[in-house]
């Protein structure tokens, strides 16, 4: 298991924030076998003991709640995808609660995953009946759902309108996969697979389009990019740790100096999202503009960090070291959500005006 109490004495540490260890030793506890190898069941499972220790974004400590997502990923990268939705569908139905949506209670010892992206037809349909809603039709990209018992999902209840559900993965009618097509390099323990509702019964969490024009979606969002920054820092640790077998000649110095360059300026774009949102300035349109800033810093940032450390370190460790190897593909894969020159043109869209003619 990593040695969680030298994560912040670290140097290219993932220290957005001082962060009580408690709830990061019971994930690390649970997240590793005794070989060092991540058990994504064994984190799920242990959700009670260390779900209650991150804090609520927008209620005060949203650096606080990023910072210990960033000391998970700087860990293992899987285990942070793993946890990161559940933790985004507690604060969801919170907030469903908080805006009159949802008065219902969450199942005890529940997991959860949010599933809401969208496909080719057949799309998932939600059909109001006199016994309650049900839902019929296919959901794309649903990371984990044959090992959680629950998911927060998108479903169509109109030709143009959305609805958000909560749904028993474990009931009849749902049909999940067996992960074999999941060939990813990069989280292999983290399949997304395609799953199929057949009149399952459901339950409405909020109606018209809630889901995505609450600012709570986009300050998610700037979550999974904290999860992010500490993959950046758990691969950029190579570069200090094991110290090398021979002094650093200047290439090296520089390589490293570059590294935390790259590193602060993500780090400042978190902090900064962090007091915004704290302090009512990131609601609204305005949540949408930071979340579309500051992923794409994050992104790219990371992009240079994973060039920096590989011109540093050459092929070597990609091919022998299993936990680099695995840091440095896990995050390649998991930065590609967020979407490049598309959010960049919606970013541009949102904040400049077009001339009048």
């Amino acid at each position: 298991m990593p040695d969680i109490s030298a994560i912040p004495e670290r140097p290219l540490a993932p220290d957005l924030a001082p962060a009580d260890s408690t709830s990061i030793s019971a994930l690390a506890t649970a997240a590793f076998t005794d070989d060092g190898e991540p058990d994504i069941r064994r984190v799920l499972d242990s959700h009670c003991d260390w779900a209650g220790e991150f804090p609520w974004p927008g209620e005060g400590d949203t650096l606080g709640l990023w910072a210990r997502m960033a000391q998970v990923a700087a860990l293992d990268v899987s285990v942070a995808r793993a946890i990161e939705p559940h933790l985004d569908a507690l604060a969801i139905l919170r907030q469903a609660a908080q805006d009159g949506q949802w008065s219902g209670i969450a199942p005890d010892g529940a997991t959860w995953g949010v599933f809401a992206a969208e496909g080719a037809s057949p799309r998932l349909a939600a059909t109001k009946t006199s016994e309650g809603w049900r839902l019929t039709g296919v959901k794309p990209w649903c990371s984990l759902a044959s090992d959680l018992s629950h998911a927060l999902i998108t479903a169509w209840t109109g030709d143009d309108t959305r609805a958000l559900f909560a749904v028993d993965l474990r009931g009849p009618g749902v049909r999940t996969g067996d992960g074999s097509q999941w060939v990813a390099r990069g989280l292999p323990n983290i399949p997304s697979e395609a799953v199929t509702f057949t009149d399952v019964q459901t339950e409405l969490v909020a109606e018209s389009d809630w889901y995505t024009s609450r600012s709570g979606f986009w300050w998610g969002g700037i979550g999974v990019a904290a999860c992010w920054f500490g993959g950046m820092c758990g691969v950029a640790e190579r570069l200090v740790c094991p110290a090398p077998k021979r002094p650093r000649d200047q290439v090296a110095w520089a390589h490293l100096g570059a590294v935390d360059t790259q590193l602060h300026i993500a780090r400042v774009a978190l902090r900064d999202a962090a007091a915004q949102i704290d302090a009512g300035a990131a609601d609204g349109a305005a949540a949408q503009v930071l979340a579309l800033r500051v992923r794409s810093i994050v992104r790219q940032t990371a992009d240079r960090v994973l060039a920096t450390v590989a011109q540093a370190t050459g092929p070597g460790p990609l091919a022998t070291e299993e936990q680099h190897a695995r840091r440095v593909a896990g995050l390649e894969l998991y930065i590609r959500q967020e979407h490049g020159p598309r959010d960049q043109v919606a970013l541009a869209q949102l904040t400049v005006a077009e001339p009048t003619r």
